[in-house]
This record gives structure tokens, sequence and C-alpha cells, in this order.
């Protein structure tokens, strides 16, 4: 079941799923953008303050994957997608991307590491293209408020919206 998240009931296991998630990064990320844990308490409510909202998969009483949404201005920035590490490959993911490209209006982009291929290959499977160079990092630098480093290790994906629309 997907659910909207009540942030302050659900943040302690939004934390929790992040950090255990984002595991997967590590050693494939940039040494010197990897930091334990990978996202603080403080940034995530940061986050939160900024707009990103999440939404839950939950079975059996149990949330399972994250995802934020974040809608700017012209697009909707998919942020923070992660599924347990104990229920990765069961299409968590899939759905809760799904829910959240039925839900949006505007165009979609997300960025992501450029070295974590499983990510790019995933949101490529969903009907995502990889959009380069000059026009990346144009958006990275408009919509997400990203250090210059993440700009030049990271990748944006966008759907069929965003063609359609430039």
């Amino acid at each position: 079941m997907i659910l909207k998240s009540n942030h302050k009931k659900d943040f302690d296991t939004i934390y929790e799923i992040i950090n255990d998630a984002s595991i997967a990064y590590k050693g494939i990320i940039p040494a010197d953008r990897w930091k334990e844990p990978y996202m603080s308490k403080e940034e995530l409510t940061t986050q939160i303050n900024e707009g990103v909202e999440f939404w839950n998969y939950t079975e059996e009483n149990q949330i399972l994957g994250v995802m934020g949404i974040q809608f700017k201005n012209e697009v909707a920035l998919i942020r923070h997608a992660y599924v347990r590490t104990s229920a990765r490959q069961k299409g968590i993911g899939g759905k809760l991307l799904k829910h959240l490209t039925d839900a949006a209006k505007t165009p979609i982009l997300i960025g992501t590491w450029a070295d974590a291929s499983w990510a790019i290959s995933f949101y490529i499977k969903h009907g995502f293209y990889q959009i380069s160079g000059v026009e990346k990092n144009k958006l990275l630098q408009t919509y997400w408020s990203i250090p210059e480093r993440q700009i030049e290790t990271s990748i944006v994906l966008a759907n069929k919206d965003w063609e359609e629309s430039n």
C-alpha cells in the first residue's frame, strides 16, 4: 500500500530507510561525497521543510520503501528514492515511482549519481531518459541546491513530458 508520509510520525523510519539503503552508494560515489550517516536528521528536516513530500510503501504495517516528490515551479523532482536493503528486488521502487509519476501534472526530473548504474537503469526501465552536458548542469543548478562537486558527479533523467515541454 502506498500512502503519503506523516512526516512527524514517520520521520525516524524514513531516516532509517534512507541510511540503510544508501549503503549501496558507499565505494561507488566519489569518496569526498560519502559520509555516515549518508543523510543526517538535520538534512532530512531541511529537505522536508523545503517541500519534499515523502510517500511510503507499506506491507503488514511496516514501511519498506520511501520516495519523495518536490514540486518546483514547472517541474516535479523525484527525490530520495530508497527501499530497505531487505526488501529490494520486489518491485517496491517501481510502484512508488509509478504512483508519483501518475500524480505529477508537470514534467518530472530525477537527479542521481553518475556512477550509480543500477539507479540509472531503474529509471530508464521506467521510461526516463538521461539528459547530458550543458543542459544537465543547468538543470542541477536551477532545481537542486547541491554543491558544484555533486553537480560534476551527477546526472539528470527526465520523463517524456520534459521533452515535449522543451
